[in-house]
């Protein structure tokens, strides 16, 4: 069930001028107030429109909208259908409500004349718009960079695709999977003689959302620099992912390898796995440093192994990474959890628990810092989710609340921002605009 686009008590963002240097909109009288005025951040007043779907356009927006931004969520009256992707309780989407945090939320139905039009409108009032309609899609609406420019020339528009606005694939449909498999990421990952693995969740999107939101700044901070006029950005989530990877193509095209898959071991350190204490408990190990690894084999009783003169080059151990791994494992396997846990602070090697996310909810360290925090959403209650990526002393950021309901936030935000009268809500719905 959808609220009636009646709009929320608290809303409204009526600043005198935007940051792109236009007026705001003629308002209707009294709008509802801004839930996220005093909202602290360092975007605080910059506005986003949202109108991307699963997933990494939408998360862009998302991490505006955690450092302060106002984020204008747009979906089809319909709704986004990250709403229904995944696990929900009482017909709430529960990744919707962390991915649609922060955002207001307004239906618009952008194949209709009268939503370009509203939607044109509210691009005059904004700072960034982001997409990830297949290329071709805005342009054929009205809605393209060169007609919303014209309109706004102060305009950021981010455009994520999964291949890129240009190029053969460019009009190809296109999801994180695809990007994740053709990137060599589920080529290199898996067991040496198993198939590619792909990972079981959104990785793709991901790193582009938060390329995305990096983007966006780097654009912003030319605009407000450098004249004012905004750019397009053009972000295909096979680039970044492929950026993340390591010199793979470097390899390649220097000495002709093609890297492969390697279990839980790594090609360039050893020891680095996970093993099984005595209590059934996974543990990760990494050595990425030849003093790190030496720790190691001296807790595990092989210092002889340290001592060989072949130890201190990465390469060299990777090379024997068997030799390496085994006495490791028996002595993992022989002590429990807490026990192994304890030599390896003690000894000052690295290790970190395999966690499901039970047992990371309980640890200390992730209690202590907050690193998953409990929020009130207004359909479910006390609400645990991922915190802000990262702690800004000056300038923090919040989680101001959840998703939230379809078209909740319509009527306030069209009448503030698009000069839309209450009185005209009524027929837009009835034509399925809104």
């Amino acid at each position: 069930m959808t609220s009636a686009d009646t709009g929320h008590p608290d809303l409204s963002h009526s600043p005198t001028t935007r940051a792109n240097g236009n007026p705001p909109a003629e308002a209707a009288d009294a709008p509802a107030p801004d839930p996220d005025a005093s909202r602290p951040g360092p975007l605080a007043g910059i506005r986003v429109l949202d109108l991307g779907t699963v997933y990494a356009a939408p998360i862009t927006a998302m991490l505006l909208g955690d450092y302060g931004a106002e984020v204008i969520k747009i979906e089809h009256p319909r709704g986004d259908p990250a709403r229904t992707h995944g696990l929900s309780k009482d017909g709430h989407g529960l990744w919707w409500k962390v991915i649609a945090r922060n955002k207001r939320t307004v239906t618009l139905n952008l194949s209709t004349p009268d939503g370009q039009d509203l939607l044109r409108r509210l691009a005059g009032q904004a700072d960034v718009l982001v997409e990830n309609f297949r290329p071709g899609v805005m342009e054929n609406w009205g809605l393209g960079p060169d007609r919303l420019q014209q309109i706004n020339p102060g305009l950021v528009m981010l455009r994520v695709t999964g291949f890129g606005q240009s190029g053969p694939y460019a009009k190809r449909r296109a999801f994180g999977t695809l990007a994740e498999a053709m990137s060599g990421l589920a080529h290199q990952t898996g067991q040496a003689d198993g198939p590619p693995t792909l990972p079981p969740f959104g990785l793709a999107d991901g790193v582009s959302g938060v390329s995305g939101a990096l983007a966006v700044m780097l654009a912003l901070y030319h605009r407000d620099t450098s004249g004012g006029r905004g750019q397009v950005i053009d972000l295909a989530l096979l680039e970044p992912l492929l950026g993340i990877l390591g010199p793979g193509p470097s390899v390649y095209d220097q000495l002709g390898i093609i890297a492969g898959r390697h279990g839980n071991r790594s090609p360039s350190n050893a020891p680095r796995n996970t093993y099984l204490t005595a209590d059934n408990r996974w543990v990760a190990i990494s050595a990425s440093a030849t003093s790190i690894a030496e720790r190691v084999m001296r807790l595990v009783g092989r210092a002889d192994i340290a001592e060989k003169p072949w130890f201190c080059s990465a390469e060299q151990r990777v090379q024997r990474a068997e030799l390496i791994d085994r006495p490791v494992a028996q002595w993992i396997g022989a002590h429990t959890f807490t026990e192994v846990v304890e030599a390896f602070h003690t000894a000052g090697a690295a290790l970190a628990p395999v966690y499901d996310v039970e047992q990371l909810t309980h640890d200390p360290h992730v209690l202590a810092r907050d690193v998953l925090t409990t929020i009130q959403d207004e359909d479910l209650g006390p609400l645990k989710m991922q915190n802000l990526f990262f702690r800004m002393s000056r300038t923090p950021g919040t989680i101001r609340h959840s998703g939230r309901r379809l078209g909740q936030d319509t009527a306030a935000v069209l009448a503030q921002l698009a000069g839309v009268n209450p009185d005209d809500l009524g027929p837009l719905r009835e034509r399925g605009v809104i």
